[in-house]
């Protein structure tokens, strides 16, 4: 990272690195416990379910993006093997072992909900001291809050 870039960052470095690769191993595992949801989805709704799994996805890929450049602008590493993510991961991972509609809603809410109070967690912790990182886990928090009402909606019209 260049210097004022460096400079201007009013927070622990290293504690900030900690909880950007944590972030980063939920994304990558949340991205594919939607992706594969997508791909095993059986019941009512299923199209809607699998369009709304695979956009959340998409999503969560970008997420992945956005934080592993964070983390490289801050002088750190992203995680770079992942069997880590386990190590890391705040939300962990919900194997989509029933793969009717309804159960895949209800993991990837909760998963939603996990991603949401990490994101609030972080965002606490660099609000007023580290600008950039803040505009970024303001975006991917808004995103999470999008995700976590959009699968109770169809989990809604389910029922």
């Amino acid at each position: 990272m260049g210097k004022v870039g460096t400079e201007i960052v009013k927070v622990d470095v290293q504690g900030l690195l900690g909880e950007l690769n944590k972030a980063l191993a939920d994304e990558w595992l949340a991205y594919y416990q939607y992706w594969v949801g997508a791909k095993v989805a059986k019941g009512r709704m299923r199209p809607q379910v699998v369009a709304e799994l695979t956009e959340h996805a998409n999503d969560e890929l970008r997420h992945a993006g956005m934080l592993a450049d964070r983390i490289m602008q801050l002088g750190g590493t992203p995680i770079l093997e992942p069997k880590e993510w386990y190590n890391f991961t705040n939300c962990g991972y919900s194997t989509p072992s029933d793969p009717s509609t309804a159960a895949l809603l209800n993991q990837n809410i909760e998963g939603e909900r996990c991603a949401i109070k990490v994101y609030s967690k972080i965002l606490d912790f660099v609000k007023g001291k580290d600008e950039i990182t803040e505009e970024i886990v303001r975006e991917i928090l808004k995103d999470e809050i999008e995700h976590e009402e959009d699968l109770e909606s169809i989990l809604e019209d389910l029922s």
